[in-house]
């Protein structure tokens, strides 16, 4: 019996991978031009930060988390979300005493146990932003700007964005009393899980996907009505830097995030063509996160993006590698010697050549370079050593001109890129 892959965790190919490097590339480049710096942490955390931040009562900590003890007794977990190990690192390594404002991207394979399902695995990817140390809505609308010209340069126009605000900790306590009180009216008619949870993570009834949920709670208190005089103005900023900036929004007021330390402003970019997980990019505030961790009290805003659900909407406009620039067809045994010095030649002054490695025939190698995309075709046999000259052939209109061996590889090198 063959080992297969584990259940929700999957392969990425050749021939798919090139579409992520194309939307990791991307990020670099888009997030790079806000002034982002990149971060990475390790894959497994102490089980206490994720915990601590994302919140004991979540779905993420009570079923989702891949934890394990290590032999030294320790609790670690696979990395369930990338916020939380971010800040461990921002705190633990001080970088607020580097620039009161730090903005850090990351990407990488994030880990849930859930049912894999079109868009939602096991091993997920995501990449996302942090900004730490600006209360100022004004960054609140760079970030949502920046996301908007991320999905502009990969070409991904079927997203709307979706933005809420949760209120505070001086406003979100007197909302979630009100809340709890309107779905105790209406108990009977939620699911199990909302029954389960509607005390101690009441906000999450309202992003619940089940229908009755829904229905019951389609006059639920709207949080936007119940937010504190610095909480309705800084929304009310948000949304005009957005319309300064000509970002189009709509307000979700039914909008929540599944993680404890979300505040003030959240937003999605959803889209219609993924079904139920019509989520593809999400965030919001997290203003207290810092200072729970144990670091100073500094305000912080972020999003993440996840890289499965982008290569979904690509679909057929997948990104191709390229072929080879040169592909040598040699014939005989010194032909093929000298193959494989000028391949390694034109590699190495930064041209992607390829050569046959099987002995096939001519008539098999030229199909070999048809398959590859490969821009030229350079026949080497006897008659060609003998001369010292080659013919090269364009692959796109069988046009052939005649190359001198002796400066083939600057000529290449030219003519090539």
């Amino acid at each position: 019996m063959s080992i297969t892959a584990v259940k929700g965790m999957n392969d990425i190919l050749p021939g798919e991978v090139e579409t992520w490097q194309f939307l990791e590339l991307s990020a670099r480049e888009v997030f790079g031009l806000y002034g982002f710096s990149e971060i990475r942490t390790p894959i497994p955390e102490k089980t206490e930060l994720f915990c601590r931040s994302i919140g004991e009562t979540t779905d993420i900590v009570e079923k989702e988390m891949y934890s394990f003890s290590d032999k030294g007794e320790n609790s670690l977990t696979l990395r369930p979300e990338g916020t939380a190990p971010v800040m461990r690192s921002f705190i633990q390594n001080r970088l607020h005493n580097l620039d009161p404002v730090s903005k850090l991207y990351y990407m990488g394979p994030m880990f849930r146990y859930e049912r894999p399902q079109k868009g939602r695995y096991r091993q997920f990817h995501q990449l996302g932003v942090e900004v730490v140390g600006v209360e100022d809505a004004k960054i609140d609308a760079q970030v949502l700007a920046m996301l908007h010209q991320y999905f502009i340069r990969i070409g991904i126009d079927s997203v709307s964005l979706q933005i809420n605000s949760l209120g505070c900790p001086e406003c979100r306590p007197g909302y979630r009393q009100t809340l709890i009180s309107y779905l105790e009216s209406r108990l009977d008619t939620l699911c199990a899980e909302c029954q389960r949870r509607y005390q101690t993570n009441p906000l999450r009834v309202l992003d619940c996907k089940a229908q009755g949920c829904q229905a019951a709670t389609v006059d639920a208190p709207s949080v936007i009505e119940h937010l504190c005089s610095p909480c309705n103005d800084h929304f009310r900023q948000v949304k005009s830097y957005l319309d300064l900036l000509n970002i189009p929004f709509e307000v979700n007021a039914r909008m929540v995030r599944g993680l404890d330390y979300y505040v003030r402003t959240t937003f999605e970019l959803v889209t219609d063509q993924l079904g139920s997980q019509n989520a593809v990019a999400a965030g919001g505030r997290y203003d207290g996160l810092v200072e729970s961790l144990g670091g100073p009290s500094l305000p912080g805003i972020g999003f993440a993006i996840g890289l499965e659900r982008l290569v979904l909407m690509k679909g057929e406009q997948r990104i191709s590698a390229g072929g080879p620039q040169l592909f040598i067809a040699a014939l005989g045994e010194e032909a093929t010697e000298r193959a494989f010095v000028l391949m390694s030649q034109l590699q190495a002054a930064g041209v992607r050549a390829e050569m046959d490695y099987l002995g096939k025939s001519l008539k098999a190698q030229m199909r070999r370079a048809n398959k590859l995309n490969a821009t030229f075709t350079l026949v080497l046999g006897e008659e060609e050593l003998e001369s010292g000259q080659a013919q090269l052939k364009n692959m796109s209109d069988s046009s052939q001109s005649v190359v001198a061996m002796d400066s083939l590889v600057a000529m290449l090198t030219e003519k090539l890129g």
